[in-house]
């Protein structure tokens, strides 16, 4: 949730910096993501000051420009050509410095000191939309003559600078889902840290409604509810004679800086409420209300309905509809109808504030795949308390905004009120949860400036009131958590000794080898990823190597795109490649640790028996776009095969494998368009190749994608099998490199190579390389030239020449009995 910090010092009197309130929202569990500046004046008039033209004459060289000499408090006065029309000695004006940044629409200019047909100019006299205070460009802003010189131009203005916090609410705390509610954790943090000085306390300051009052009765509608467990409550006004119209600057920089698009008086001030409030409110156009009455019931299964975007829905016999007496108007708390809203021929409207069962709006919200700013909160547990409140604060607003007259008593369904829940809490085990006593009386003050009641107090303990705002307070635990977090988790002392228990990791540790290969990845220009293990069952239809009879399906999905487990790690790595090519970050090397999931075939699709299933760790690395960045020094080349294939062995070398891989061609694939497949003791343990175009074409992705599929299980499998690793002195002795440059027929691989010299060499043969491959017609047809080099190295002495010659006898010797190869002269 998006919070403006102006607004939230209105709501808690608390004058404190953007970090200050950050630091102590995280610290009681509402974590602040990120920041963000915004200015209402772009640039906030930095580098404008106020001064005052001294002399003005015509520019010798042009009829429209104006030769000025300007005070702006310095010294010495600023040379400015102007070309303004209006420009006269003892004006008060603004001026733009040298190195200011001026912003005119989506364009932004410096000004700079230069030189204009002739005459030099150190300055800029500036217009209205040249500094962001208006739009008018007929001439230079006159300020009034009392103004100060070379004063910032930010204090004359307000420039609107303010500060977002990006609060991060987790799913259970509906509470804080608006301005109010973070206030209400605020001021309790606040007032906690200066318990001690009750003098620097502050109070909520809940918005005034004491204005609103109703002015006639002449458009009542009545309400209906035919499922009062799926609507508990259900309040309603009716306004008219109201224009509906742009709203005010104030109220549309609101909702632009929260993330929602101003779209008339009337719906923003409903949206304006539902984030101050946290409860979502609807205004219906009153003169489409058919039969002058408002039902809340359900309709038969395949009705159609077209919502707000045009978008004609099918609805289900669970779906709660508002309606009129004979139509459904509006799907209840998650989406309006696109025939009932309220637009510009509106006159007079019918405003909702109502409570909806949580469980009836996931349901309605997951079907149809909507997620608004209403079902979020309904489906976390809104406060069914507040809606007279909500619609008092909101009728008043547009009675004030948009005009017209309150025109009928406050409608309100409330059959069954939800009573707050009564919660036996004992001193003494807050004590040990908490794990240090706590002054009793810090707790019993604590707990009402979150809306927590407290009674019955005794020595041993209280009972807790808590409010229907606050879904997730259940249990005594739950008010230990309450009380913890204001009072911080950092003030619980921590003097005694720490114990733990010691546990015993198995070999290999899986955590470190990961922790390793992370590093490793890292280390040559790798990013980590971690994708969303659910995914798409549709995927099945377009990329032929997954198995829709073995998908893991989601008994309650969040929405059609997610409702399977993940089979492979292919989908999220394409996804994030796709998202990064979008914004122009085509070299990518990526890699992503995940399980996937199978169901075994023949079992139910709903299937309970955790024996059913199946998961496996898996290791992916993609690669695609260019191997370096782009230099005027330096050839461009594209990553290929090869550098992936570097990179895996680089892995199986870090984690001991690399002497008992075997590598294998893949003759045929549906996810590859060629590859090579890694073998350890016949088991698969990876395999590395270019992915198939018909599999990127799904992603829209046009460049190459190459990608390593590691079998992480299976590798942790064999590192087990394996002998520990053992460690040897470093070899003090020089190396030798010989080359040989061999003439082989095409059908012969490095491989082969480098089998035939491990046989037939020593432990001096240490490592063997390819550095050049010649195919042409110096060569006879059907041949090729490979340029081998070997180094040789013993652990004892130096070796001498004859020994050398020795070996590489031996070697040529061996290539020409068992590959037909001649050395090439």
């Amino acid at each position: 949730m998006r919070i403006l910090c102006q607004w939230l010092k209105k709501y808690t009197g608390i004058e404190a910096s953007a970090e200050t309130l950050a630091r102590l929202l995280t610290n009681c569990g509402l974590e602040v993501e990120s920041t963000e500046s915004v200015e209402k004046v772009k640039g906030g008039l930095k580098g404008i000051i106020t001064g005052e033209v001294l002399t003005c004459r015509k520019h010798p060289n042009a009829d429209k420009l104006s030769l000025t000499t300007v005070s702006v408090g310095a010294s010495d006065p600023l040379n400015i050509v102007c070309g303004a029309p209006n420009v006269a000695p003892g004006q008060k004006v603004l001026v733009a410095v040298v190195g200011t940044t001026l912003h005119i629409g989506e364009k932004s200019f410096v000004v700079n000191k230069t030189a204009i047909r002739g005459e030099m100019s150190e300055g800029m006299i500036c217009a209205e939309d040249e500094v962001g205070l208006g739009t008018s460009h007929q001439g230079i802003m006159v300020l009034d003559p009392s103004t100060p010189v070379g004063i910032p131009a930010s204090q004359l203005y307000d420039v609107g600078s303010d500060t977002i916090l990006e609060v991060g609410l987790t799913p259970n705390r509906a509470d804080a889902a608006s301005y109010i509610g973070i206030a209400r954790d605020l001021v309790a943090v606040w007032n906690i840290l200066h318990f001690d000085n009750p003098e620097l306390w502050k109070k909520l300051q809940i918005p005034d409604i004491s204005h609103f009052s109703i002015d006639n009765h002449k458009l009542t509608i009545p309400v209906e509810i035919t499922d009062p467990n799926a609507c508990p409550r259900y309040s309603g006004i009716t306004i008219s004679g109201i224009k509906v119209s742009d709203s005010p600057q104030w109220l549309k920089d609101f909702l632009i800086a929260s993330g929602i698009r101003p779209i008339n008086n009337v719906v923003d001030i409903t949206n304006f409420v539902l984030f101050e409030l946290g409860q979502p409110l609807h205004a219906f156009d009153a003169s489409k209300i058919s039969g002058d009455k408002v039902v809340v019931r359900t309709f038969p299964s395949g009705t159609q309905f077209t919502t707000l975007d045009d978008v004609e829905r099918t609805l289900n016999d669970t779906d709660l509809m508002i309606c009129n007496a004979l139509n459904p108007m509006c799907i209840g708390g998650v989406f309006g109808g696109k025939d009932s809203g309220v637009c510009e021929q509106t006159t007079s409207i019918f405003l909702e504030s109502a409570y909806f069962n949580p469980v009836s709006i996931r349901q309605t919200s997951k079907f149809h795949g909507l997620k608004t700013d209403a079902s979020y909160r309904f489906e976390r547990g809104a406060d069914p308390n507040i809606t007279v409140f909500a619609l008092k604060r909101a009728a008043a607003l547009i009675r004030e905004i948009a005009g017209g007259e309150i025109s009928s008593n406050i409608i309100d369904v409330y059959p069954n009120p939800v009573e707050n829940q009564l919660i036996e809490v004992s001193f003494a085990n807050i004590d040990t949860l908490i794990g240090q006593a706590l002054d009793r009386s810090l707790i019993l003050q604590l707990l009402p400036m979150l809306g927590i009641g407290v009674g019955n107090v005794s020595a041993s303990g209280f009972v807790a009131s808590v409010p229907p705002f606050k879904p997730d307070v259940t249990r005594e635990a739950d008010i230990v958590e309450e009380i913890l977090r204001i009072y911080g988790y950092n003030n619980i002392s921590t003097d005694h000794p720490m114990r733990t228990s010691v546990s015993i990791v198995g070999k290999p540790d899986r955590t470190y080898l990961k922790n390793q290969i992370s590093d490793l990845l890292t280390f040559r220009g790798y990013y980590e990823i971690m994708c969303n293990s659910l995914s798409g069952s549709a995927y099945a239809q377009q990329l032929p190597f997954l198995n829709a009879t073995e998908f893991v399906r989601i008994l309650n999905p969040i929405s059609r795109d997610l409702d399977v487990m993940r089979q492979s790690l292919v989908m999220g790595g394409l996804e994030t490649i796709k998202y990064n090519i979008n914004r122009r970050s085509s070299d990518l090397k990526l890699y992503e640790f995940g399980k996937i999931y199978f169901r075994k075939e023949g079992l139910p699709a709903s299937t309970s028996n955790v024996e059913g299933y199946t998961e496996r760790w898996k290791l992916g690395i993609f690669s695609s776009g260019r191997l370096q960045p782009e230099t005027w020094r330096q050839r461009q080349t594209s990553i290929d095969f090869f550098d992936l294939k570097a990179d895996v062995q680089q892995v199986f070398e870090r984690l001991g494998l690399s002497k008992l891989i075997e590598e294998k061609t893949v003759t045929h694939s549906q996810l590859f368009e060629f590859a090579s497949e890694y073998y350890v003791a016949d088991q698969v343990v990876a395999q590395v190749g270019k992915l198939e175009k018909a599999v990127l074409k799904q992603f829209d992705i046009v460049q190459d994608v190459f990608f390593a599929d590691i079998e992480w299980d299976q590798v942790g499998t064999q590192i087990a099998s394996q002998v520990p690793l053992q460690y040897s002195e470093i070899i003090k002795y020089p190396e030798v490199r010989r080359d040989l440059a061999l003439i082989i027929d095409k059908q012969t691989t490095f491989d082969s190579i480098q089998k035939v010299a491990i046989a037939a060499g020593s432990s001096l043969l240490k490592k063997i390389s390819l550095f050049d491959i010649y195919e042409g017609d110096k060569i006879e047809i059907g041949k090729k030239s490979y340029a081998v080099s070997f180094v040789i190295q013993d652990e004892r002495k130096t070796l001498t020449d004859d020994e050398i010659d020795t070996l590489m006898k031996r070697l040529i010797t061996a290539f020409e009995k068992q590959l037909g190869a001649k050395l090439r002269s």
